[in-house]
C-alpha cells in the first residue's frame, strides 16, 4: 500500500488532449471520441500551430497525424521533444501509414505510442488512458524525488550514499558544511579515509570484503572521529543502514548518517571534570582521588613498583583563611597541587590533601621537601607540612 503523501493519482478525466490533424473528418471524429470521455480537447491543423499550442496551453497528452502539409509529424514530434516545455508531453501517432518502417520511424522521434487509420473508439480510448495513466505516474515520481531532494538537501544531519565498495556517492550539503570538504572532493572518496582508527580498519575491512562478520558491527549507531581538510578530528554519531539500489542492477548501497556530537562531548566532558572537582579550589575530589588510588594500585601490583601516599596538611590553615581570605587559602592549596607533575594530588575535604605517587618511596621524600621550600616563600605567613 502507497503511504498517502507519496500515493500515484490517478489520471484526471479533466486531462487537456492536443489533437493534430489535417483532415476535418478525422479531427472532427477524435473530438468526438474524447470530450465523450470527458477530456478537454484543442486542435490545430499544422506542425508550426501545434507547436505554438503546446507551448502555450501545456496539454497533458498530444494526437499527431504524421502526414500535415508543410511541417510534417515527425519533424514536429522532433521539436516538441528538443523544447524544454513539452519534451514530457508524450505524443501519441495517428496515421493511415502501418508499415513498420513508418512505425519505428515515429518511435524514433519520440513518440509514446501508435494508432493506425480507421480509427476505433476502444482502441483509441486505451491508449489515450494508458498514456495519461504513465504520465501521471511519472508526475508523481517526479514530484516525490524533488520532495525528498528537499528533505535531504535541507537536513541538519549529515546524509552520504555509498557504493558497495565504501565509496561516497552523494553527499547531502548537510555532510559538506560539518566536514569541511566539497562535494567534488567527497565524491568517489572511501569513507574509510575519512575515519580514525579504529573504525577506519574495520570498515575498510568490511567494504573491501576482507571480514564477512563486520556487517553486524557496522551497523547502527557508533561514535566516530572523521578527519577533516586542516588534519583536526570531529567527533560524530555515524548510522550505517543498508539498502538496494533502485535501479534493476540490484546493487547494494549504504547509507551513512552523520551527528555532530562535539559540543556534547565537550558538555559531558566539562560535567564529568566537573563532578571530581572540589568546587572551591578546582582541585581533584574524593571522587577521583578513590578512582585514582584504585588504578594506580592495581598499577603498583602488576608491575611490582611501590606506591606512595602522601597526606598533606597545612599548619595554621585557618588563620591564613581568616587573615588573607578564603580565595587565597584557595590558592594557596593550589599551588601546593601544582608542585607534583608525577602524582594525583587530591583534596579530600578542609585543609587536608592526600597524593598518590606514581615513584617509588624516595621519589615521595624528594618531592616533600620541595612542597616545604615553596611554603617557606609567602612573607605572610610560613606554611609547614607535616
Amino acid at each position: 500500500m502507497n503511504h498517502p503523501a507519496f500515493a500515484i493519482p490517478a489520471p484526471s478525466r479533466q486531462a487537456a488532449i492536443l489533437i493534430v490533424d489535417d483532415t476535418p473528418v478525422s479531427l472532427g471524429l477524435l473530438q468526438d471520441i474524447l470530450r465523450g470521455q470527458g477530456y478537454r480537447t484543442f486542435v490545430a491543423t499544422s506542425g508550426e500551430r501545434a507547436l505554438d499550442l503546446a507551448g502555450r496551453i501545456q496539454p497533458d497528452l498530444i494526437l499527431l497525424d504524421v502526414m500535415l502539409p508543410g511541417l510534417d509529424g515527425l519533424e514536429t514530434c522532433s521539436r516538441l521533444k528538443n523544447q524544454p516545455g513539452t519534451a514530457d508531453i508524450p505524443v501519441i501517432f495517428v496515421s493511415a501509414c502501418s508499415a513498420t518502417d513508418d512505425i519505428v520511424a515515429g518511435f524514433d522521434r519520440g513518440a509514446a505510442d501508435y494508432i493506425a487509420k480507421p480509427l476505433r473508439l476502444p482502441e483509441v480510448c486505451a491508449r489515450v488512458r494508458a498514456q495519461l495513466q504513465i504520465r501521471s505516474a511519472n508526475q508523481s515520481r517526479t514530484q516525490q524525488v524533488q520532495r525528498l531532494r528537499m528533505i535531504v538537501e535541507g537536513m541538519d544531519e549529515g546524509l552520504m550514499l555509498l557504493g558497495q565498495d565504501g565509496r561516497i556517492q552523494y553527499a547531502n550539503p548537510a555532510s559538506e558544511r560539518c566536514l569541511g570538504y566539497s562535494d567534488r572532493e567527497l565524491a568517489g572518496r572511501p569513507l574509510a579515509e575519512l575515519l580514525a582508527e579504529p573504525a577506519a580498519i574495520e570498515v575498510a575491512a568490511w567494504f573491501g570484503g576482507i571480514d564477512d562478520g563486520m556487517p553486524e558491527r557496522c551497523r547502527g549507531t557508533r561514535e566516530v572521529l572523521l578527519r577533516q581538510p586542516d588534519g583536526s578530528f570531529l567527533a560524530m554519531d555515524l548510522n550505517l543502514s543498508p539498502i538496494l539500489s533502485p535501479i534493476a542492477t540490484g546493487e547494494q548501497l549504504w547509507v551513512a548518517m552523520l551527528h555532530d556530537i562535539t559540543d556534547h562531548k565537550q558538555t559531558a566532558n566539562a560535567l564529568q571534570r566537573a563532578a571530581l572537582a572540589d568546587p572551591l579550589t578546582g582541585i581533584a575530589n574524593r571522587r577521583h582521588f578513590d578512582a585514582c588510588l584504585e588504578r594506580e594500585w592495581q598499577r603498583a601490583m602488576r608491575n611490582a613498583k611501590p606506591l606512595s601516599l602522601l597526606v598533606i596538611d597545612v599548619d595554621h590553615f585557618k588563620l591564613y583563611n581568616d587573615m588573607l581570605g578564603h580565595a587565597a587559602g584557595d590558592q594557596c592549596l593550589q599551588a601546593h597541587s601544582g608542585q607534583s607533575t608525577d602524582c594525583c594530588y587530591c583534596r579530600v575535604g578542609g585543609s587536608p590533601a592526600h597524593a598518590v605517587n606514581r615513584g617509588d618511596s624516595a621519589c615521595a621524600a624528594i618531592q616533600t621537601p620541595a612542597i616545604s621550600a615553596w611554603a617557606a616563600k609567602p612573607p605572610t605567613l610560613q606554611i609547614l607540612l607535616k
